[in-house]
């Protein structure tokens, strides 16, 4: 089974309480003289209490379309996609040489070369590093990632693997745009980056074998982590139309209908069965629950239809409360977080699940 040796959150710099930046969308997304009565209510409700954000408020507003908005995306995702991966492999153990895959994720700007690429020197990374960069997966991309590094490293089960996501869901706010899609996706999301360092059942690899950090390498082994046991995907008919982004000449304008809850009642529960039958468990057994922080009637949808005991969700309310949706980020901080704060007892089974654009939903069936 693949092992998670490191996860490691960080956040944008410039941290504020919701009320301030309810005031500047307020400043930035209503005309002059508007009634702001439904955007404090919708901002109030979102169940976020303070965000990151990449940028100081007041610099939003000089923002200048699409182009510059992505020129600030490139330039902070690859401080805080530097920032977290090196910070995974500190805690793994692990130097940048020793990885073989770097599996990197955003749905909130674009580069070529990508990301990841831009990382690989300055990071120190092996030239012959395998990458992958993926866009379009939105909030799931997080447990999404960490599924494809496993199918990866079950094909090179000696060899060291990376999920790096960065969103910066602020730079993708609409200016004078007042659609409820807007006004909520700018209550909610903040912005940040986690990295996350998985390795191959057989790491250390045997000394001579390309890959890894084994002994001839002279890394040290990683730090023991939670294994992961399986995983599935899913996609649901007829959905495509409730999340994702209209792409204008203003940049990515949010798609976000309110139908996403219903949507999470009507099939998640089924397949969250089904998936642990499989594996000869049921959502009971379950002693860790790892879930994206979509929002407030998104989370009451996945207790209510999995008939989650109180508190099952906390790590992952107490996430959405201080740094808001990070999008494909959230899922892997709410990780980190569980480890840290409530580490499930060892052996037993925990479940990852994220949502996102498609309709669709990944699943992480995890042991501690």
């Amino acid at each position: 089974m693949t092992r998670i040796a490191a996860v490691q959150g960080v956040l944008a710099p410039y941290r504020h309480p919701q009320s301030e930046i309810t005031d500047m969308v307020a400043r930035t997304c209503l005309p002059a003289g508007a009634d702001r009565r439904v955007l404090d209510r919708l901002h109030a409700s979102s169940g976020v209490r303070s965000r990151h954000m990449a940028l100081p408020l007041d610099d939003y507003a000089k923002i200048d379309g699409f182009g510059s908005a992505n020129d600030v995306f490139i330039e902070v995702a690859g401080d805080l996609g530097a920032d977290a991966v090196r910070g995974a492999l500190r805690t793994a153990g692990l130097r940048p040489e020793d990885v073989d895959l770097l599996l990197f994720t955003s749905v909130t700007g674009v580069a070529a070369p990508s990301v990841d690429a831009r990382l690989v020197g300055r990071l120190g990374l092996r030239p012959d590093v395998k990458r992958v960069p993926v866009f379009g997966l939105g909030c799931v991309a997080g447990a999404a990632g960490v599924a494809r590094l496993h199918d990866y490293l079950r094909g090179w089960p000696e060899q060291v693997a990376v999920l790096l996501s960065v969103e910066l869901c602020s730079l993708t706010f609409q200016r004078d745009d007042a659609s409820m899609a807007n006004l909520v996706a700018s209550g909610l999301f903040g912005d940040g980056a986690a990295a996350l360092v998985a390795v191959g059942e057989r790491f250390p690899a045997p000394s001579g074998t390309s890959g890894g950090s084994g002994p001839s390498a002279g890394g040290a082994p990683p730090a023991a982590g939670p294994s992961i046991v399986a995983t599935r995907s899913r996609m649901y008919p007829d959905t495509g139309h409730v999340m994702g982004w209209s792409i204008t000449g203003s940049g990515f304008r949010v798609v976000l209908d309110p139908s996403v809850p219903d949507v999470v009642r009507r099939f998640l529960a089924d397949d969250v069965r089904a998936f642990l039958a499989e594996h000869g468990l049921t959502p009971g057994d379950i002693t860790g629950w790892v879930c994206h922080p979509g929002g407030p009637k998104v989370l009451e949808a996945v207790s209510e239809s999995l008939a989650l005991p109180e508190g099952a969700l906390d790590v992952t309310w107490r996430s959405l409360s201080e740094v808001g949706n990070l999008s494909s980020s959230s899922v892997l901080h709410v990780l980190r977080d569980t480890l840290a704060r409530s580490a499930p007892e060892p052996g037993s089974p925990g479940l990852m699940i994220a949502m996102g654009p498609g309709f669709c939903c990944e699943l992480v069936l995890i042991r501690w």
